[in-house]
């Protein structure tokens, strides 16, 4: 059965998202179809502003309002000598909610993965190195305990080698083949305090 193109463009465009398949999509679709015009619209407001009001930090490539610094580079408070590098801006919710690391953040948007086709020019790398300039003595890798997270630590700790500047990563703990996202707050804050150097 065909659906009414309105509904089956929605079923459509709700099945190019991550984890949805298509009977996923059929049912939130129906969902949607089911709820009040004003909660439909609430949500397709609350989507257009974050396309239009949205964009990445200026200075470590975070979720920010366009335009200007993310809250954490915005504070002073926070330890500017130290720099945490991540995957994904969802890593960095990750690390704040483990309460263990009050300096500042750098989102790579992706690790290293030929077969897949990302290089480093896709990656934010020469962002992270701009910032290597100033007053930051040690850069803690942060990365998924993967292939691809371990191959991108190798090659920024190779790329990123200044006199002076420290590379750590966290310490044990962290299961490997897994995600920061979903790992509970001890183990991740445990791993941030128990971090290693590199290269030790």
């Amino acid at each position: 059965m065909n659906y009414p193109p309105s509904l089956q463009t929605v079923v459509d465009e709700l099945g190019r998202f991550p984890g949805v398949g298509p009977k996923s999509a059929q049912r939130i679709a129906f969902w949607l179809m089911r709820q009040p015009t004003e909660d439909v619209q609430r949500l397709a407001d609350a989507l257009s502003d974050m396309k239009t009001k949205l964009s990445f930090c200026e200075r470590c490539c975070n979720v920010a309002e366009s335009g200007g610094l993310c809250p954490i580079c915005a504070d002073a408070r926070r330890d500017a000598t130290i720099i945490c590098v991540v995957e994904d801006p969802r890593d960095v919710v990750a690390v704040e909610r483990s309460g263990a690391f009050h300096g500042t953040y750098h989102v790579l948007h992706g690790v290293l993965n030929p077969l897949e086709g990302v290089t480093p020019d896709r990656l934010r790398i020469k962002e992270l190195v701009a910032r290597l300039h100033g007053d930051v003595t040690e850069v803690i890798f942060c990365l998924n305990p993967t292939v691809e997270g371990e191959a991108t630590t190798l090659y920024l700790t190779k790329l990123l080698a200044l006199p002076g500047l420290v590379f750590s990563q966290p310490a044990s703990g962290l299961p490997v083949g897994g995600d920061l996202e979903f790992t509970d707050d001890l183990t991740l804050g445990r791993a941030i305090d128990g971090r290693r150097r590199l290269g030790e």
